[in-house]
């Protein structure tokens, strides 16, 4: 079963049904104890969660080329080993042969799916007959909640770049704790090391000694925005999993971690280990915490729709709506001026979302400056940072179609805040 891919195909069509049809988060169908990747050996535990990612990268041109071969949609099995198929073929040039018998296997298997094993064959053989079976569609379209204000705030044409981009395998970063290369990593103007293809983190060289640890390339430019000093005391606020605690600690400040979330602290807590930097770990409510005294700097990673890392969670589409946008724009503001409160004068604050939407960046950053006049937005100076990408009051605008040719970046809004 493991040599020829079948136990990780039906690992992955049962994933694909928790996250399209039950509307479960991919990390919880991957990490749930039930998993159906649990009982699976490492090699096809990591084949079946790249085949799951990759073909919601590409549900709909999947359907698109599914649909001439379909009356009616089938049952949500039969549907999502069809698109698993389609994409296997499609993106991975995978050997037609072993893709049909496979998917007509695990029809032929499936609970009350056996009756449906000929059309699966059938289906599948024409479609693997077909060459360049994505080369005239466009790319995975963003949902319309998310795409219809994108398109009306920076134009079609970017929209579709954005989606380009997502629908890549998107490349590896890794933030060093000093100077430290790679041999196969590209090192990237703001200062982190990129690897295009996938590998085992573990294995890397640097990863036992501490050396580096993973973080997009956009999310490792808020803390690199904050400017931490040695010796200042600095608050990470929403602090899990860590990347930029570990930054901060990088620098020699002192530094301290809160976060509301226990089991997510953990994880800080081993990477701090890993790296051999301090922080003092503190798991607690930040609407309802008080500091024994107050900060020289925080840094504010809000809460929000986490629709800049659509690259890396090509599940949020199909789980997210927007219904709850309006309450995570009331958190960060509720968040902002908590965190506004924990600085000594003159002090000053990074706020940032990994969000593509106005409403939780340029519009709170706008909000702020109504309701606190006395604050200012002190705009980038980093030298690795693009004119076009600092907004008009002095914010930074980071969108996954930069970078378009080396893997893009996640998607994000943050700016640095000075109070009297």
């Amino acid at each position: 079963m493991a040599v020829d891919g079948t136990a990780a195909r039906r690992a992955a069509v049962t994933v694909l049904g928790a996250v399209l049809d039950e509307g479960q988060q991919l990390g919880q169908a991957l990490d749930a104890p039930n998993s159906p990747l649990a009982p699976l050996s490492p090699s096809d535990k990591a084949r079946a969660q790249r085949l799951v990612l990759t073909t919601l990268r590409h549900v709909e041109p999947a359907d698109r080329v599914l649909k001439p071969y379909l009356r009616k949609s089938p049952p949500d099995l039969v549907l999502n080993a069809l698109r698993l198929a389609v994409v296997e073929l499609a993106v991975d040039s995978a050997a037609a042969h072993g893709v049909v018998n496979a998917m007509v296997d695990l029809v032929r298997n499936g609970n009350r799916t056996g009756h449906m094993s000929g059309l699966v064959n059938a289906v599948l053989r024409k479609v693997a007959a077909t060459p360049d079976l994505f080369a005239k569609l466009p790319p995975q379209r963003l949902p319309q909640w998310l795409r219809q204000p994108l398109v009306h705030l920076w134009g079609r044409e970017t929209v579709v770049a954005i989606e380009a981009v997502q629908a890549q395998t998107p490349p590896l970063d890794l933030t060093p704790k000093t100077s430290f290369e790679i041999e196969t990593a590209t090192p990237l103007p703001t200062g982190s090391l990129r690897l295009a293809q996938s590998t085992q983190v573990s294995a890397l060289p640097g990863f036992a000694s501490g050396d580096w640890w993973v973080q997009d390339a956009a999310a490792a430019l808020a803390a690199r925005l904050l400017d931490a000093q040695p010796g200042e005391a600095v608050l990470d606020l929403c602090a899990a999993p860590g990347g930029k605690t570990l930054q901060l600690a990088a620098t020699g400040a002192i530094v301290t971690a809160l976060d509301i979330s226990g089991p997510r602290m953990a994880r800080l807590r081993e990477n701090l280990a890993r790296t051999g930097l301090t922080a003092e770990i503190i798991t607690a409510d930040a609407l309802h915490w008080q500091p024994e005294s107050l900060f020289d700097a925080v840094l504010l990673d809000a809460p929000c729709s986490a629709t800049g890392t659509i690259r890396r969670h090509p599940d949020l589409p199909f789980i997210k709506d927007g219904s709850d946008i309006p309450d995570l724009v009331a958190l960060q503001t509720a968040l902002i001026d908590r965190a506004l409160g924990f600085l000594k004068p003159g002090g000053r604050l990074v706020f940032c979302t990994c969000s593509l939407l106005p409403e939780e960046g340029e519009a709170q950053l706008d909000a702020l400056l109504t309701r606190r006049p006395g604050v200012t937005v002190e705009p980038p100076t980093l030298p690795s940072i693009r004119p076009e990408w600092i907004t008009e009051r002095g914010g930074l605008r980071l969108r996954p179609d930069y970078w378009a040719n080396i893997g893009g970046m996640d998607g994000f809004f943050m700016a640095r805040i000075r109070i009297p």
